[in-house]
């Protein structure tokens, strides 16, 4: 009670549904923005029925702008009455507004609220050190050898018809390695419409509280931009690492044929719950500059998300499931989200603690140092902000010293976990440009990739796994190999089989890592599942009515053979283990 001081007591019972950092806030401001977060939300879980991208993301968009429309309608019709200030959003059922104290609480008297949330200012997790230098040209990053990305392009895949998507500080579009690789650029002129989207629409109040002199035009890029730019370099810099090649040596990204789209969610390094919100929905739709006739057919491949949401600056609990909504709908629209670790390592176990890099559904990147090793600043696993105790991150890439470019056609060497997270990105580009059946199909991916890493082994043992494990929390799987992931892509047949649907059986996803799907139509009939090895030798057996998960992944990679029998009828395939 004391967090909330006298606001408190001049709100109803309803205030339970009201941040108490949104309390405060309306001690000190008349008129506030915030989240308000609805009760239902969209269920998804039959995309993973679906076998391709488009198919996925269209799927999904249309359940999450079903569910928004028929659940919103009553607050909106408020909002309209009372000319408020208003922005609703479909990927997390959430209309963002600004209000004044009554506002808030006759909104929190509608049942199907959820929450009504702060929306704070959050500032990036800046590169831990940054040394800038003139351009050289002819060497080959030590990056992309290291991952061997450079033997990967000698295979003739450099992400070719991928495309990768940034949430950043903005980007240099015209910087003369980004330019060809820009989804809007033909080579004579551009077209910015569905390949661009600017979030930041107002001078962060954070920096406002800095210098109380500040105007618009104090940020160098403007507000509301119609065409890409960089506020701050770290976004040209993080693509620069995915896409990077101006044809005259300056060989920086790990996917140059890949095409690039963009949203700027930070004002100069400050975002919110807002902004990164606004980017994954126009990601996973992307829409024209007038923000209208959104296309999930035209949505990314893969988004790099080099920035943090830590509760020091606002993003509490409330707003950790909050991000977790939009990570888990972006990737059952089959795309895949890279997440950079943080830079928090010095703290030690259980430095991984902030959104997205906490989540099951990120794909979360440590940084390692030139000799292999660790970055000391990377953070470290395991998650136990939630209560999972959940490892991570799951893998780790270049991240120490790495040069790549920034505004105005220069380059400069950042180190961060921010560099390490599209060095992954990367090379999703390069398995699917070596094998376009894997599009949409992300755990197939991210198997691939954690597989095919070089074990990396740690002398500090985080939570309750062995630092001689693999994987253990300070490097995940181990470093990246690009080549071996490409080689083992290559090696997958039917991969867009990872969903097999019959009338009577849904299997997925296989090829699988590990752990198999069965989901049978028995007609509440007892089905019997045994799996048999290539010598015939039986090594699992269970009975199963509707659904069963089969774990394999204490046995070999390779094939193995199912059979399904429901009464008289026999159910008979292959799984493939990798």
């Amino acid at each position: 009670m004391a967090l909330c001081s006298l606001v408190c007591l001049n709100f109803s019972f309803n205030s339970s549904k009201i941040d108490p950092q949104l309390l405060l806030r309306l001690e000190r401001e008349n008129t506030v923005d915030f989240l308000i977060i609805l009760k239902e939300q969209a269920q998804l879980q039959n995309s993973r029925l679906l076998t391709s991208k488009k198919e996925k993301g269209t799927y999904v968009y249309q359940e999450l702008k079903k569910t928004a429309h028929q659940s919103q309608q009553n607050i909106i019709q408020l909002l309209t009455t009372k000319n408020v200030n208003y922005r609703s959003f479909w990927i997390s059922n959430s209309i963002y507004a600004k209000g004044d104290h009554d506002l808030i609480e006759e909104l929190a008297k509608f049942p199907e609220i959820k929450s009504i949330q702060n929306n704070p200012q959050i500032y990036l997790d800046a590169p831990v050190e940054d040394n800038y230098f003139s351009n050289r040209s002819g060497t080959i990053e030590w990056g992309l050898e290291n991952i061997h990305a450079d033997d990967v392009w000698n295979l003739g895949y450099r992400g070719q018809g991928v495309v990768i998507a940034g949430q950043d500080t903005g980007y240099d579009w015209i910087h003369p390695a980004l330019q060809a690789s820009y989804r809007g650029w033909d080579g004579s002129s551009a077209d910015h419409n569905y390949n661009w989207h600017d979030a930041i629409h107002e001078i962060s109040p954070l920096h406002i509280i800095v210098d109380s002199t500040i105007v618009v035009s104090n940020n160098p890029c403007g507000l509301d931009l119609v065409e890409p730019c960089d506020d701050h370099n770290h976004g040209t810099h993080t693509m620069g690492s995915m896409v990077g090649d101006d044809g005259e040596g300056n060989q920086i990204g790990v996917a140059p044929a890949a095409k690039w789209i963009a949203c700027r969610n930070m004002e100069r390094g400050w975002g919110s719950p807002f902004s990164y919100m606004e980017c994954f929905e126009w990601f996973l739709a992307p829409t024209d500059l007038n923000n209208e006739n959104p296309n999930p057919a035209k949505a990314p491949h893969v988004i790099n998300n080099s920035w943090a949401c830590p509760d020091l600056e606002g993003c509490d609990s409330l707003h950790v499931a909050l991000m977790r909504t939009l990570v888990q709908n972006v990737k059952s629209a089959g795309i895949v989200v890279v997440a950079s670790a943080g830079n928090s390592g010095g703290s030690g176990c259980g430095s991984i603690d902030v959104p997205a890099a906490i989540y099951e559904e990120s794909f979360t990147v440590g940084a390692i140092r030139s000799n292999d090793t660790i970055s000391g600043f990377s953070s470290r696993g395991p998650v136990f902000v939630d209560g999972s105790e959940r490892l991570k991150p799951n893998v780790c890439a270049p991240g120490s010293n790495i040069r790549s470019s920034i505004r105005n056609g220069e380059y400069a060497n950042f180190s961060g976990t921010s560099m390490a997270g599209p060095h992954v990105a990367g090379v999703v580009a390069l398995l699917i440009s070596a094998n376009p059946d894997l599009e949409g199909q992300v755990e197939v991916i991210e198997d691939i990739i954690e597989s095919t890493c070089r074990p990396k082994y740690s002398n500090e043992n985080c939570g309750n796994i062995d630092s001689l494990t693999i994987p253990n929390n300070t490097y995940g799987y181990g470093n990246i190999d690009a080549l071996a992931a490409v080689n083992k892509a290559l090696s997958l047949v039917n991969t867009s089989e990872t969903v097999e649907s019959t009338s009577n059986l849904v299997l997925y996803p296989n090829p699988s890592s590990g752990t198999f799907y069965f989901q049978v139509n028995s007609s509440n009939k007892a089905a019997h599942l045994t799996i048999f090895d290539t010598t015939g030798k039986e090594i699992s057996q269970e009975m199963m009515t509707s659904f069963l998960a089969v774990d394999l992944s204490d046995y070999p990679d390779g094939l193995y053979y199912y059979n399904i029998q429901i009464g008289e009828q026999f159910l008979q395939g292959k799984l493939i283990k990798h």
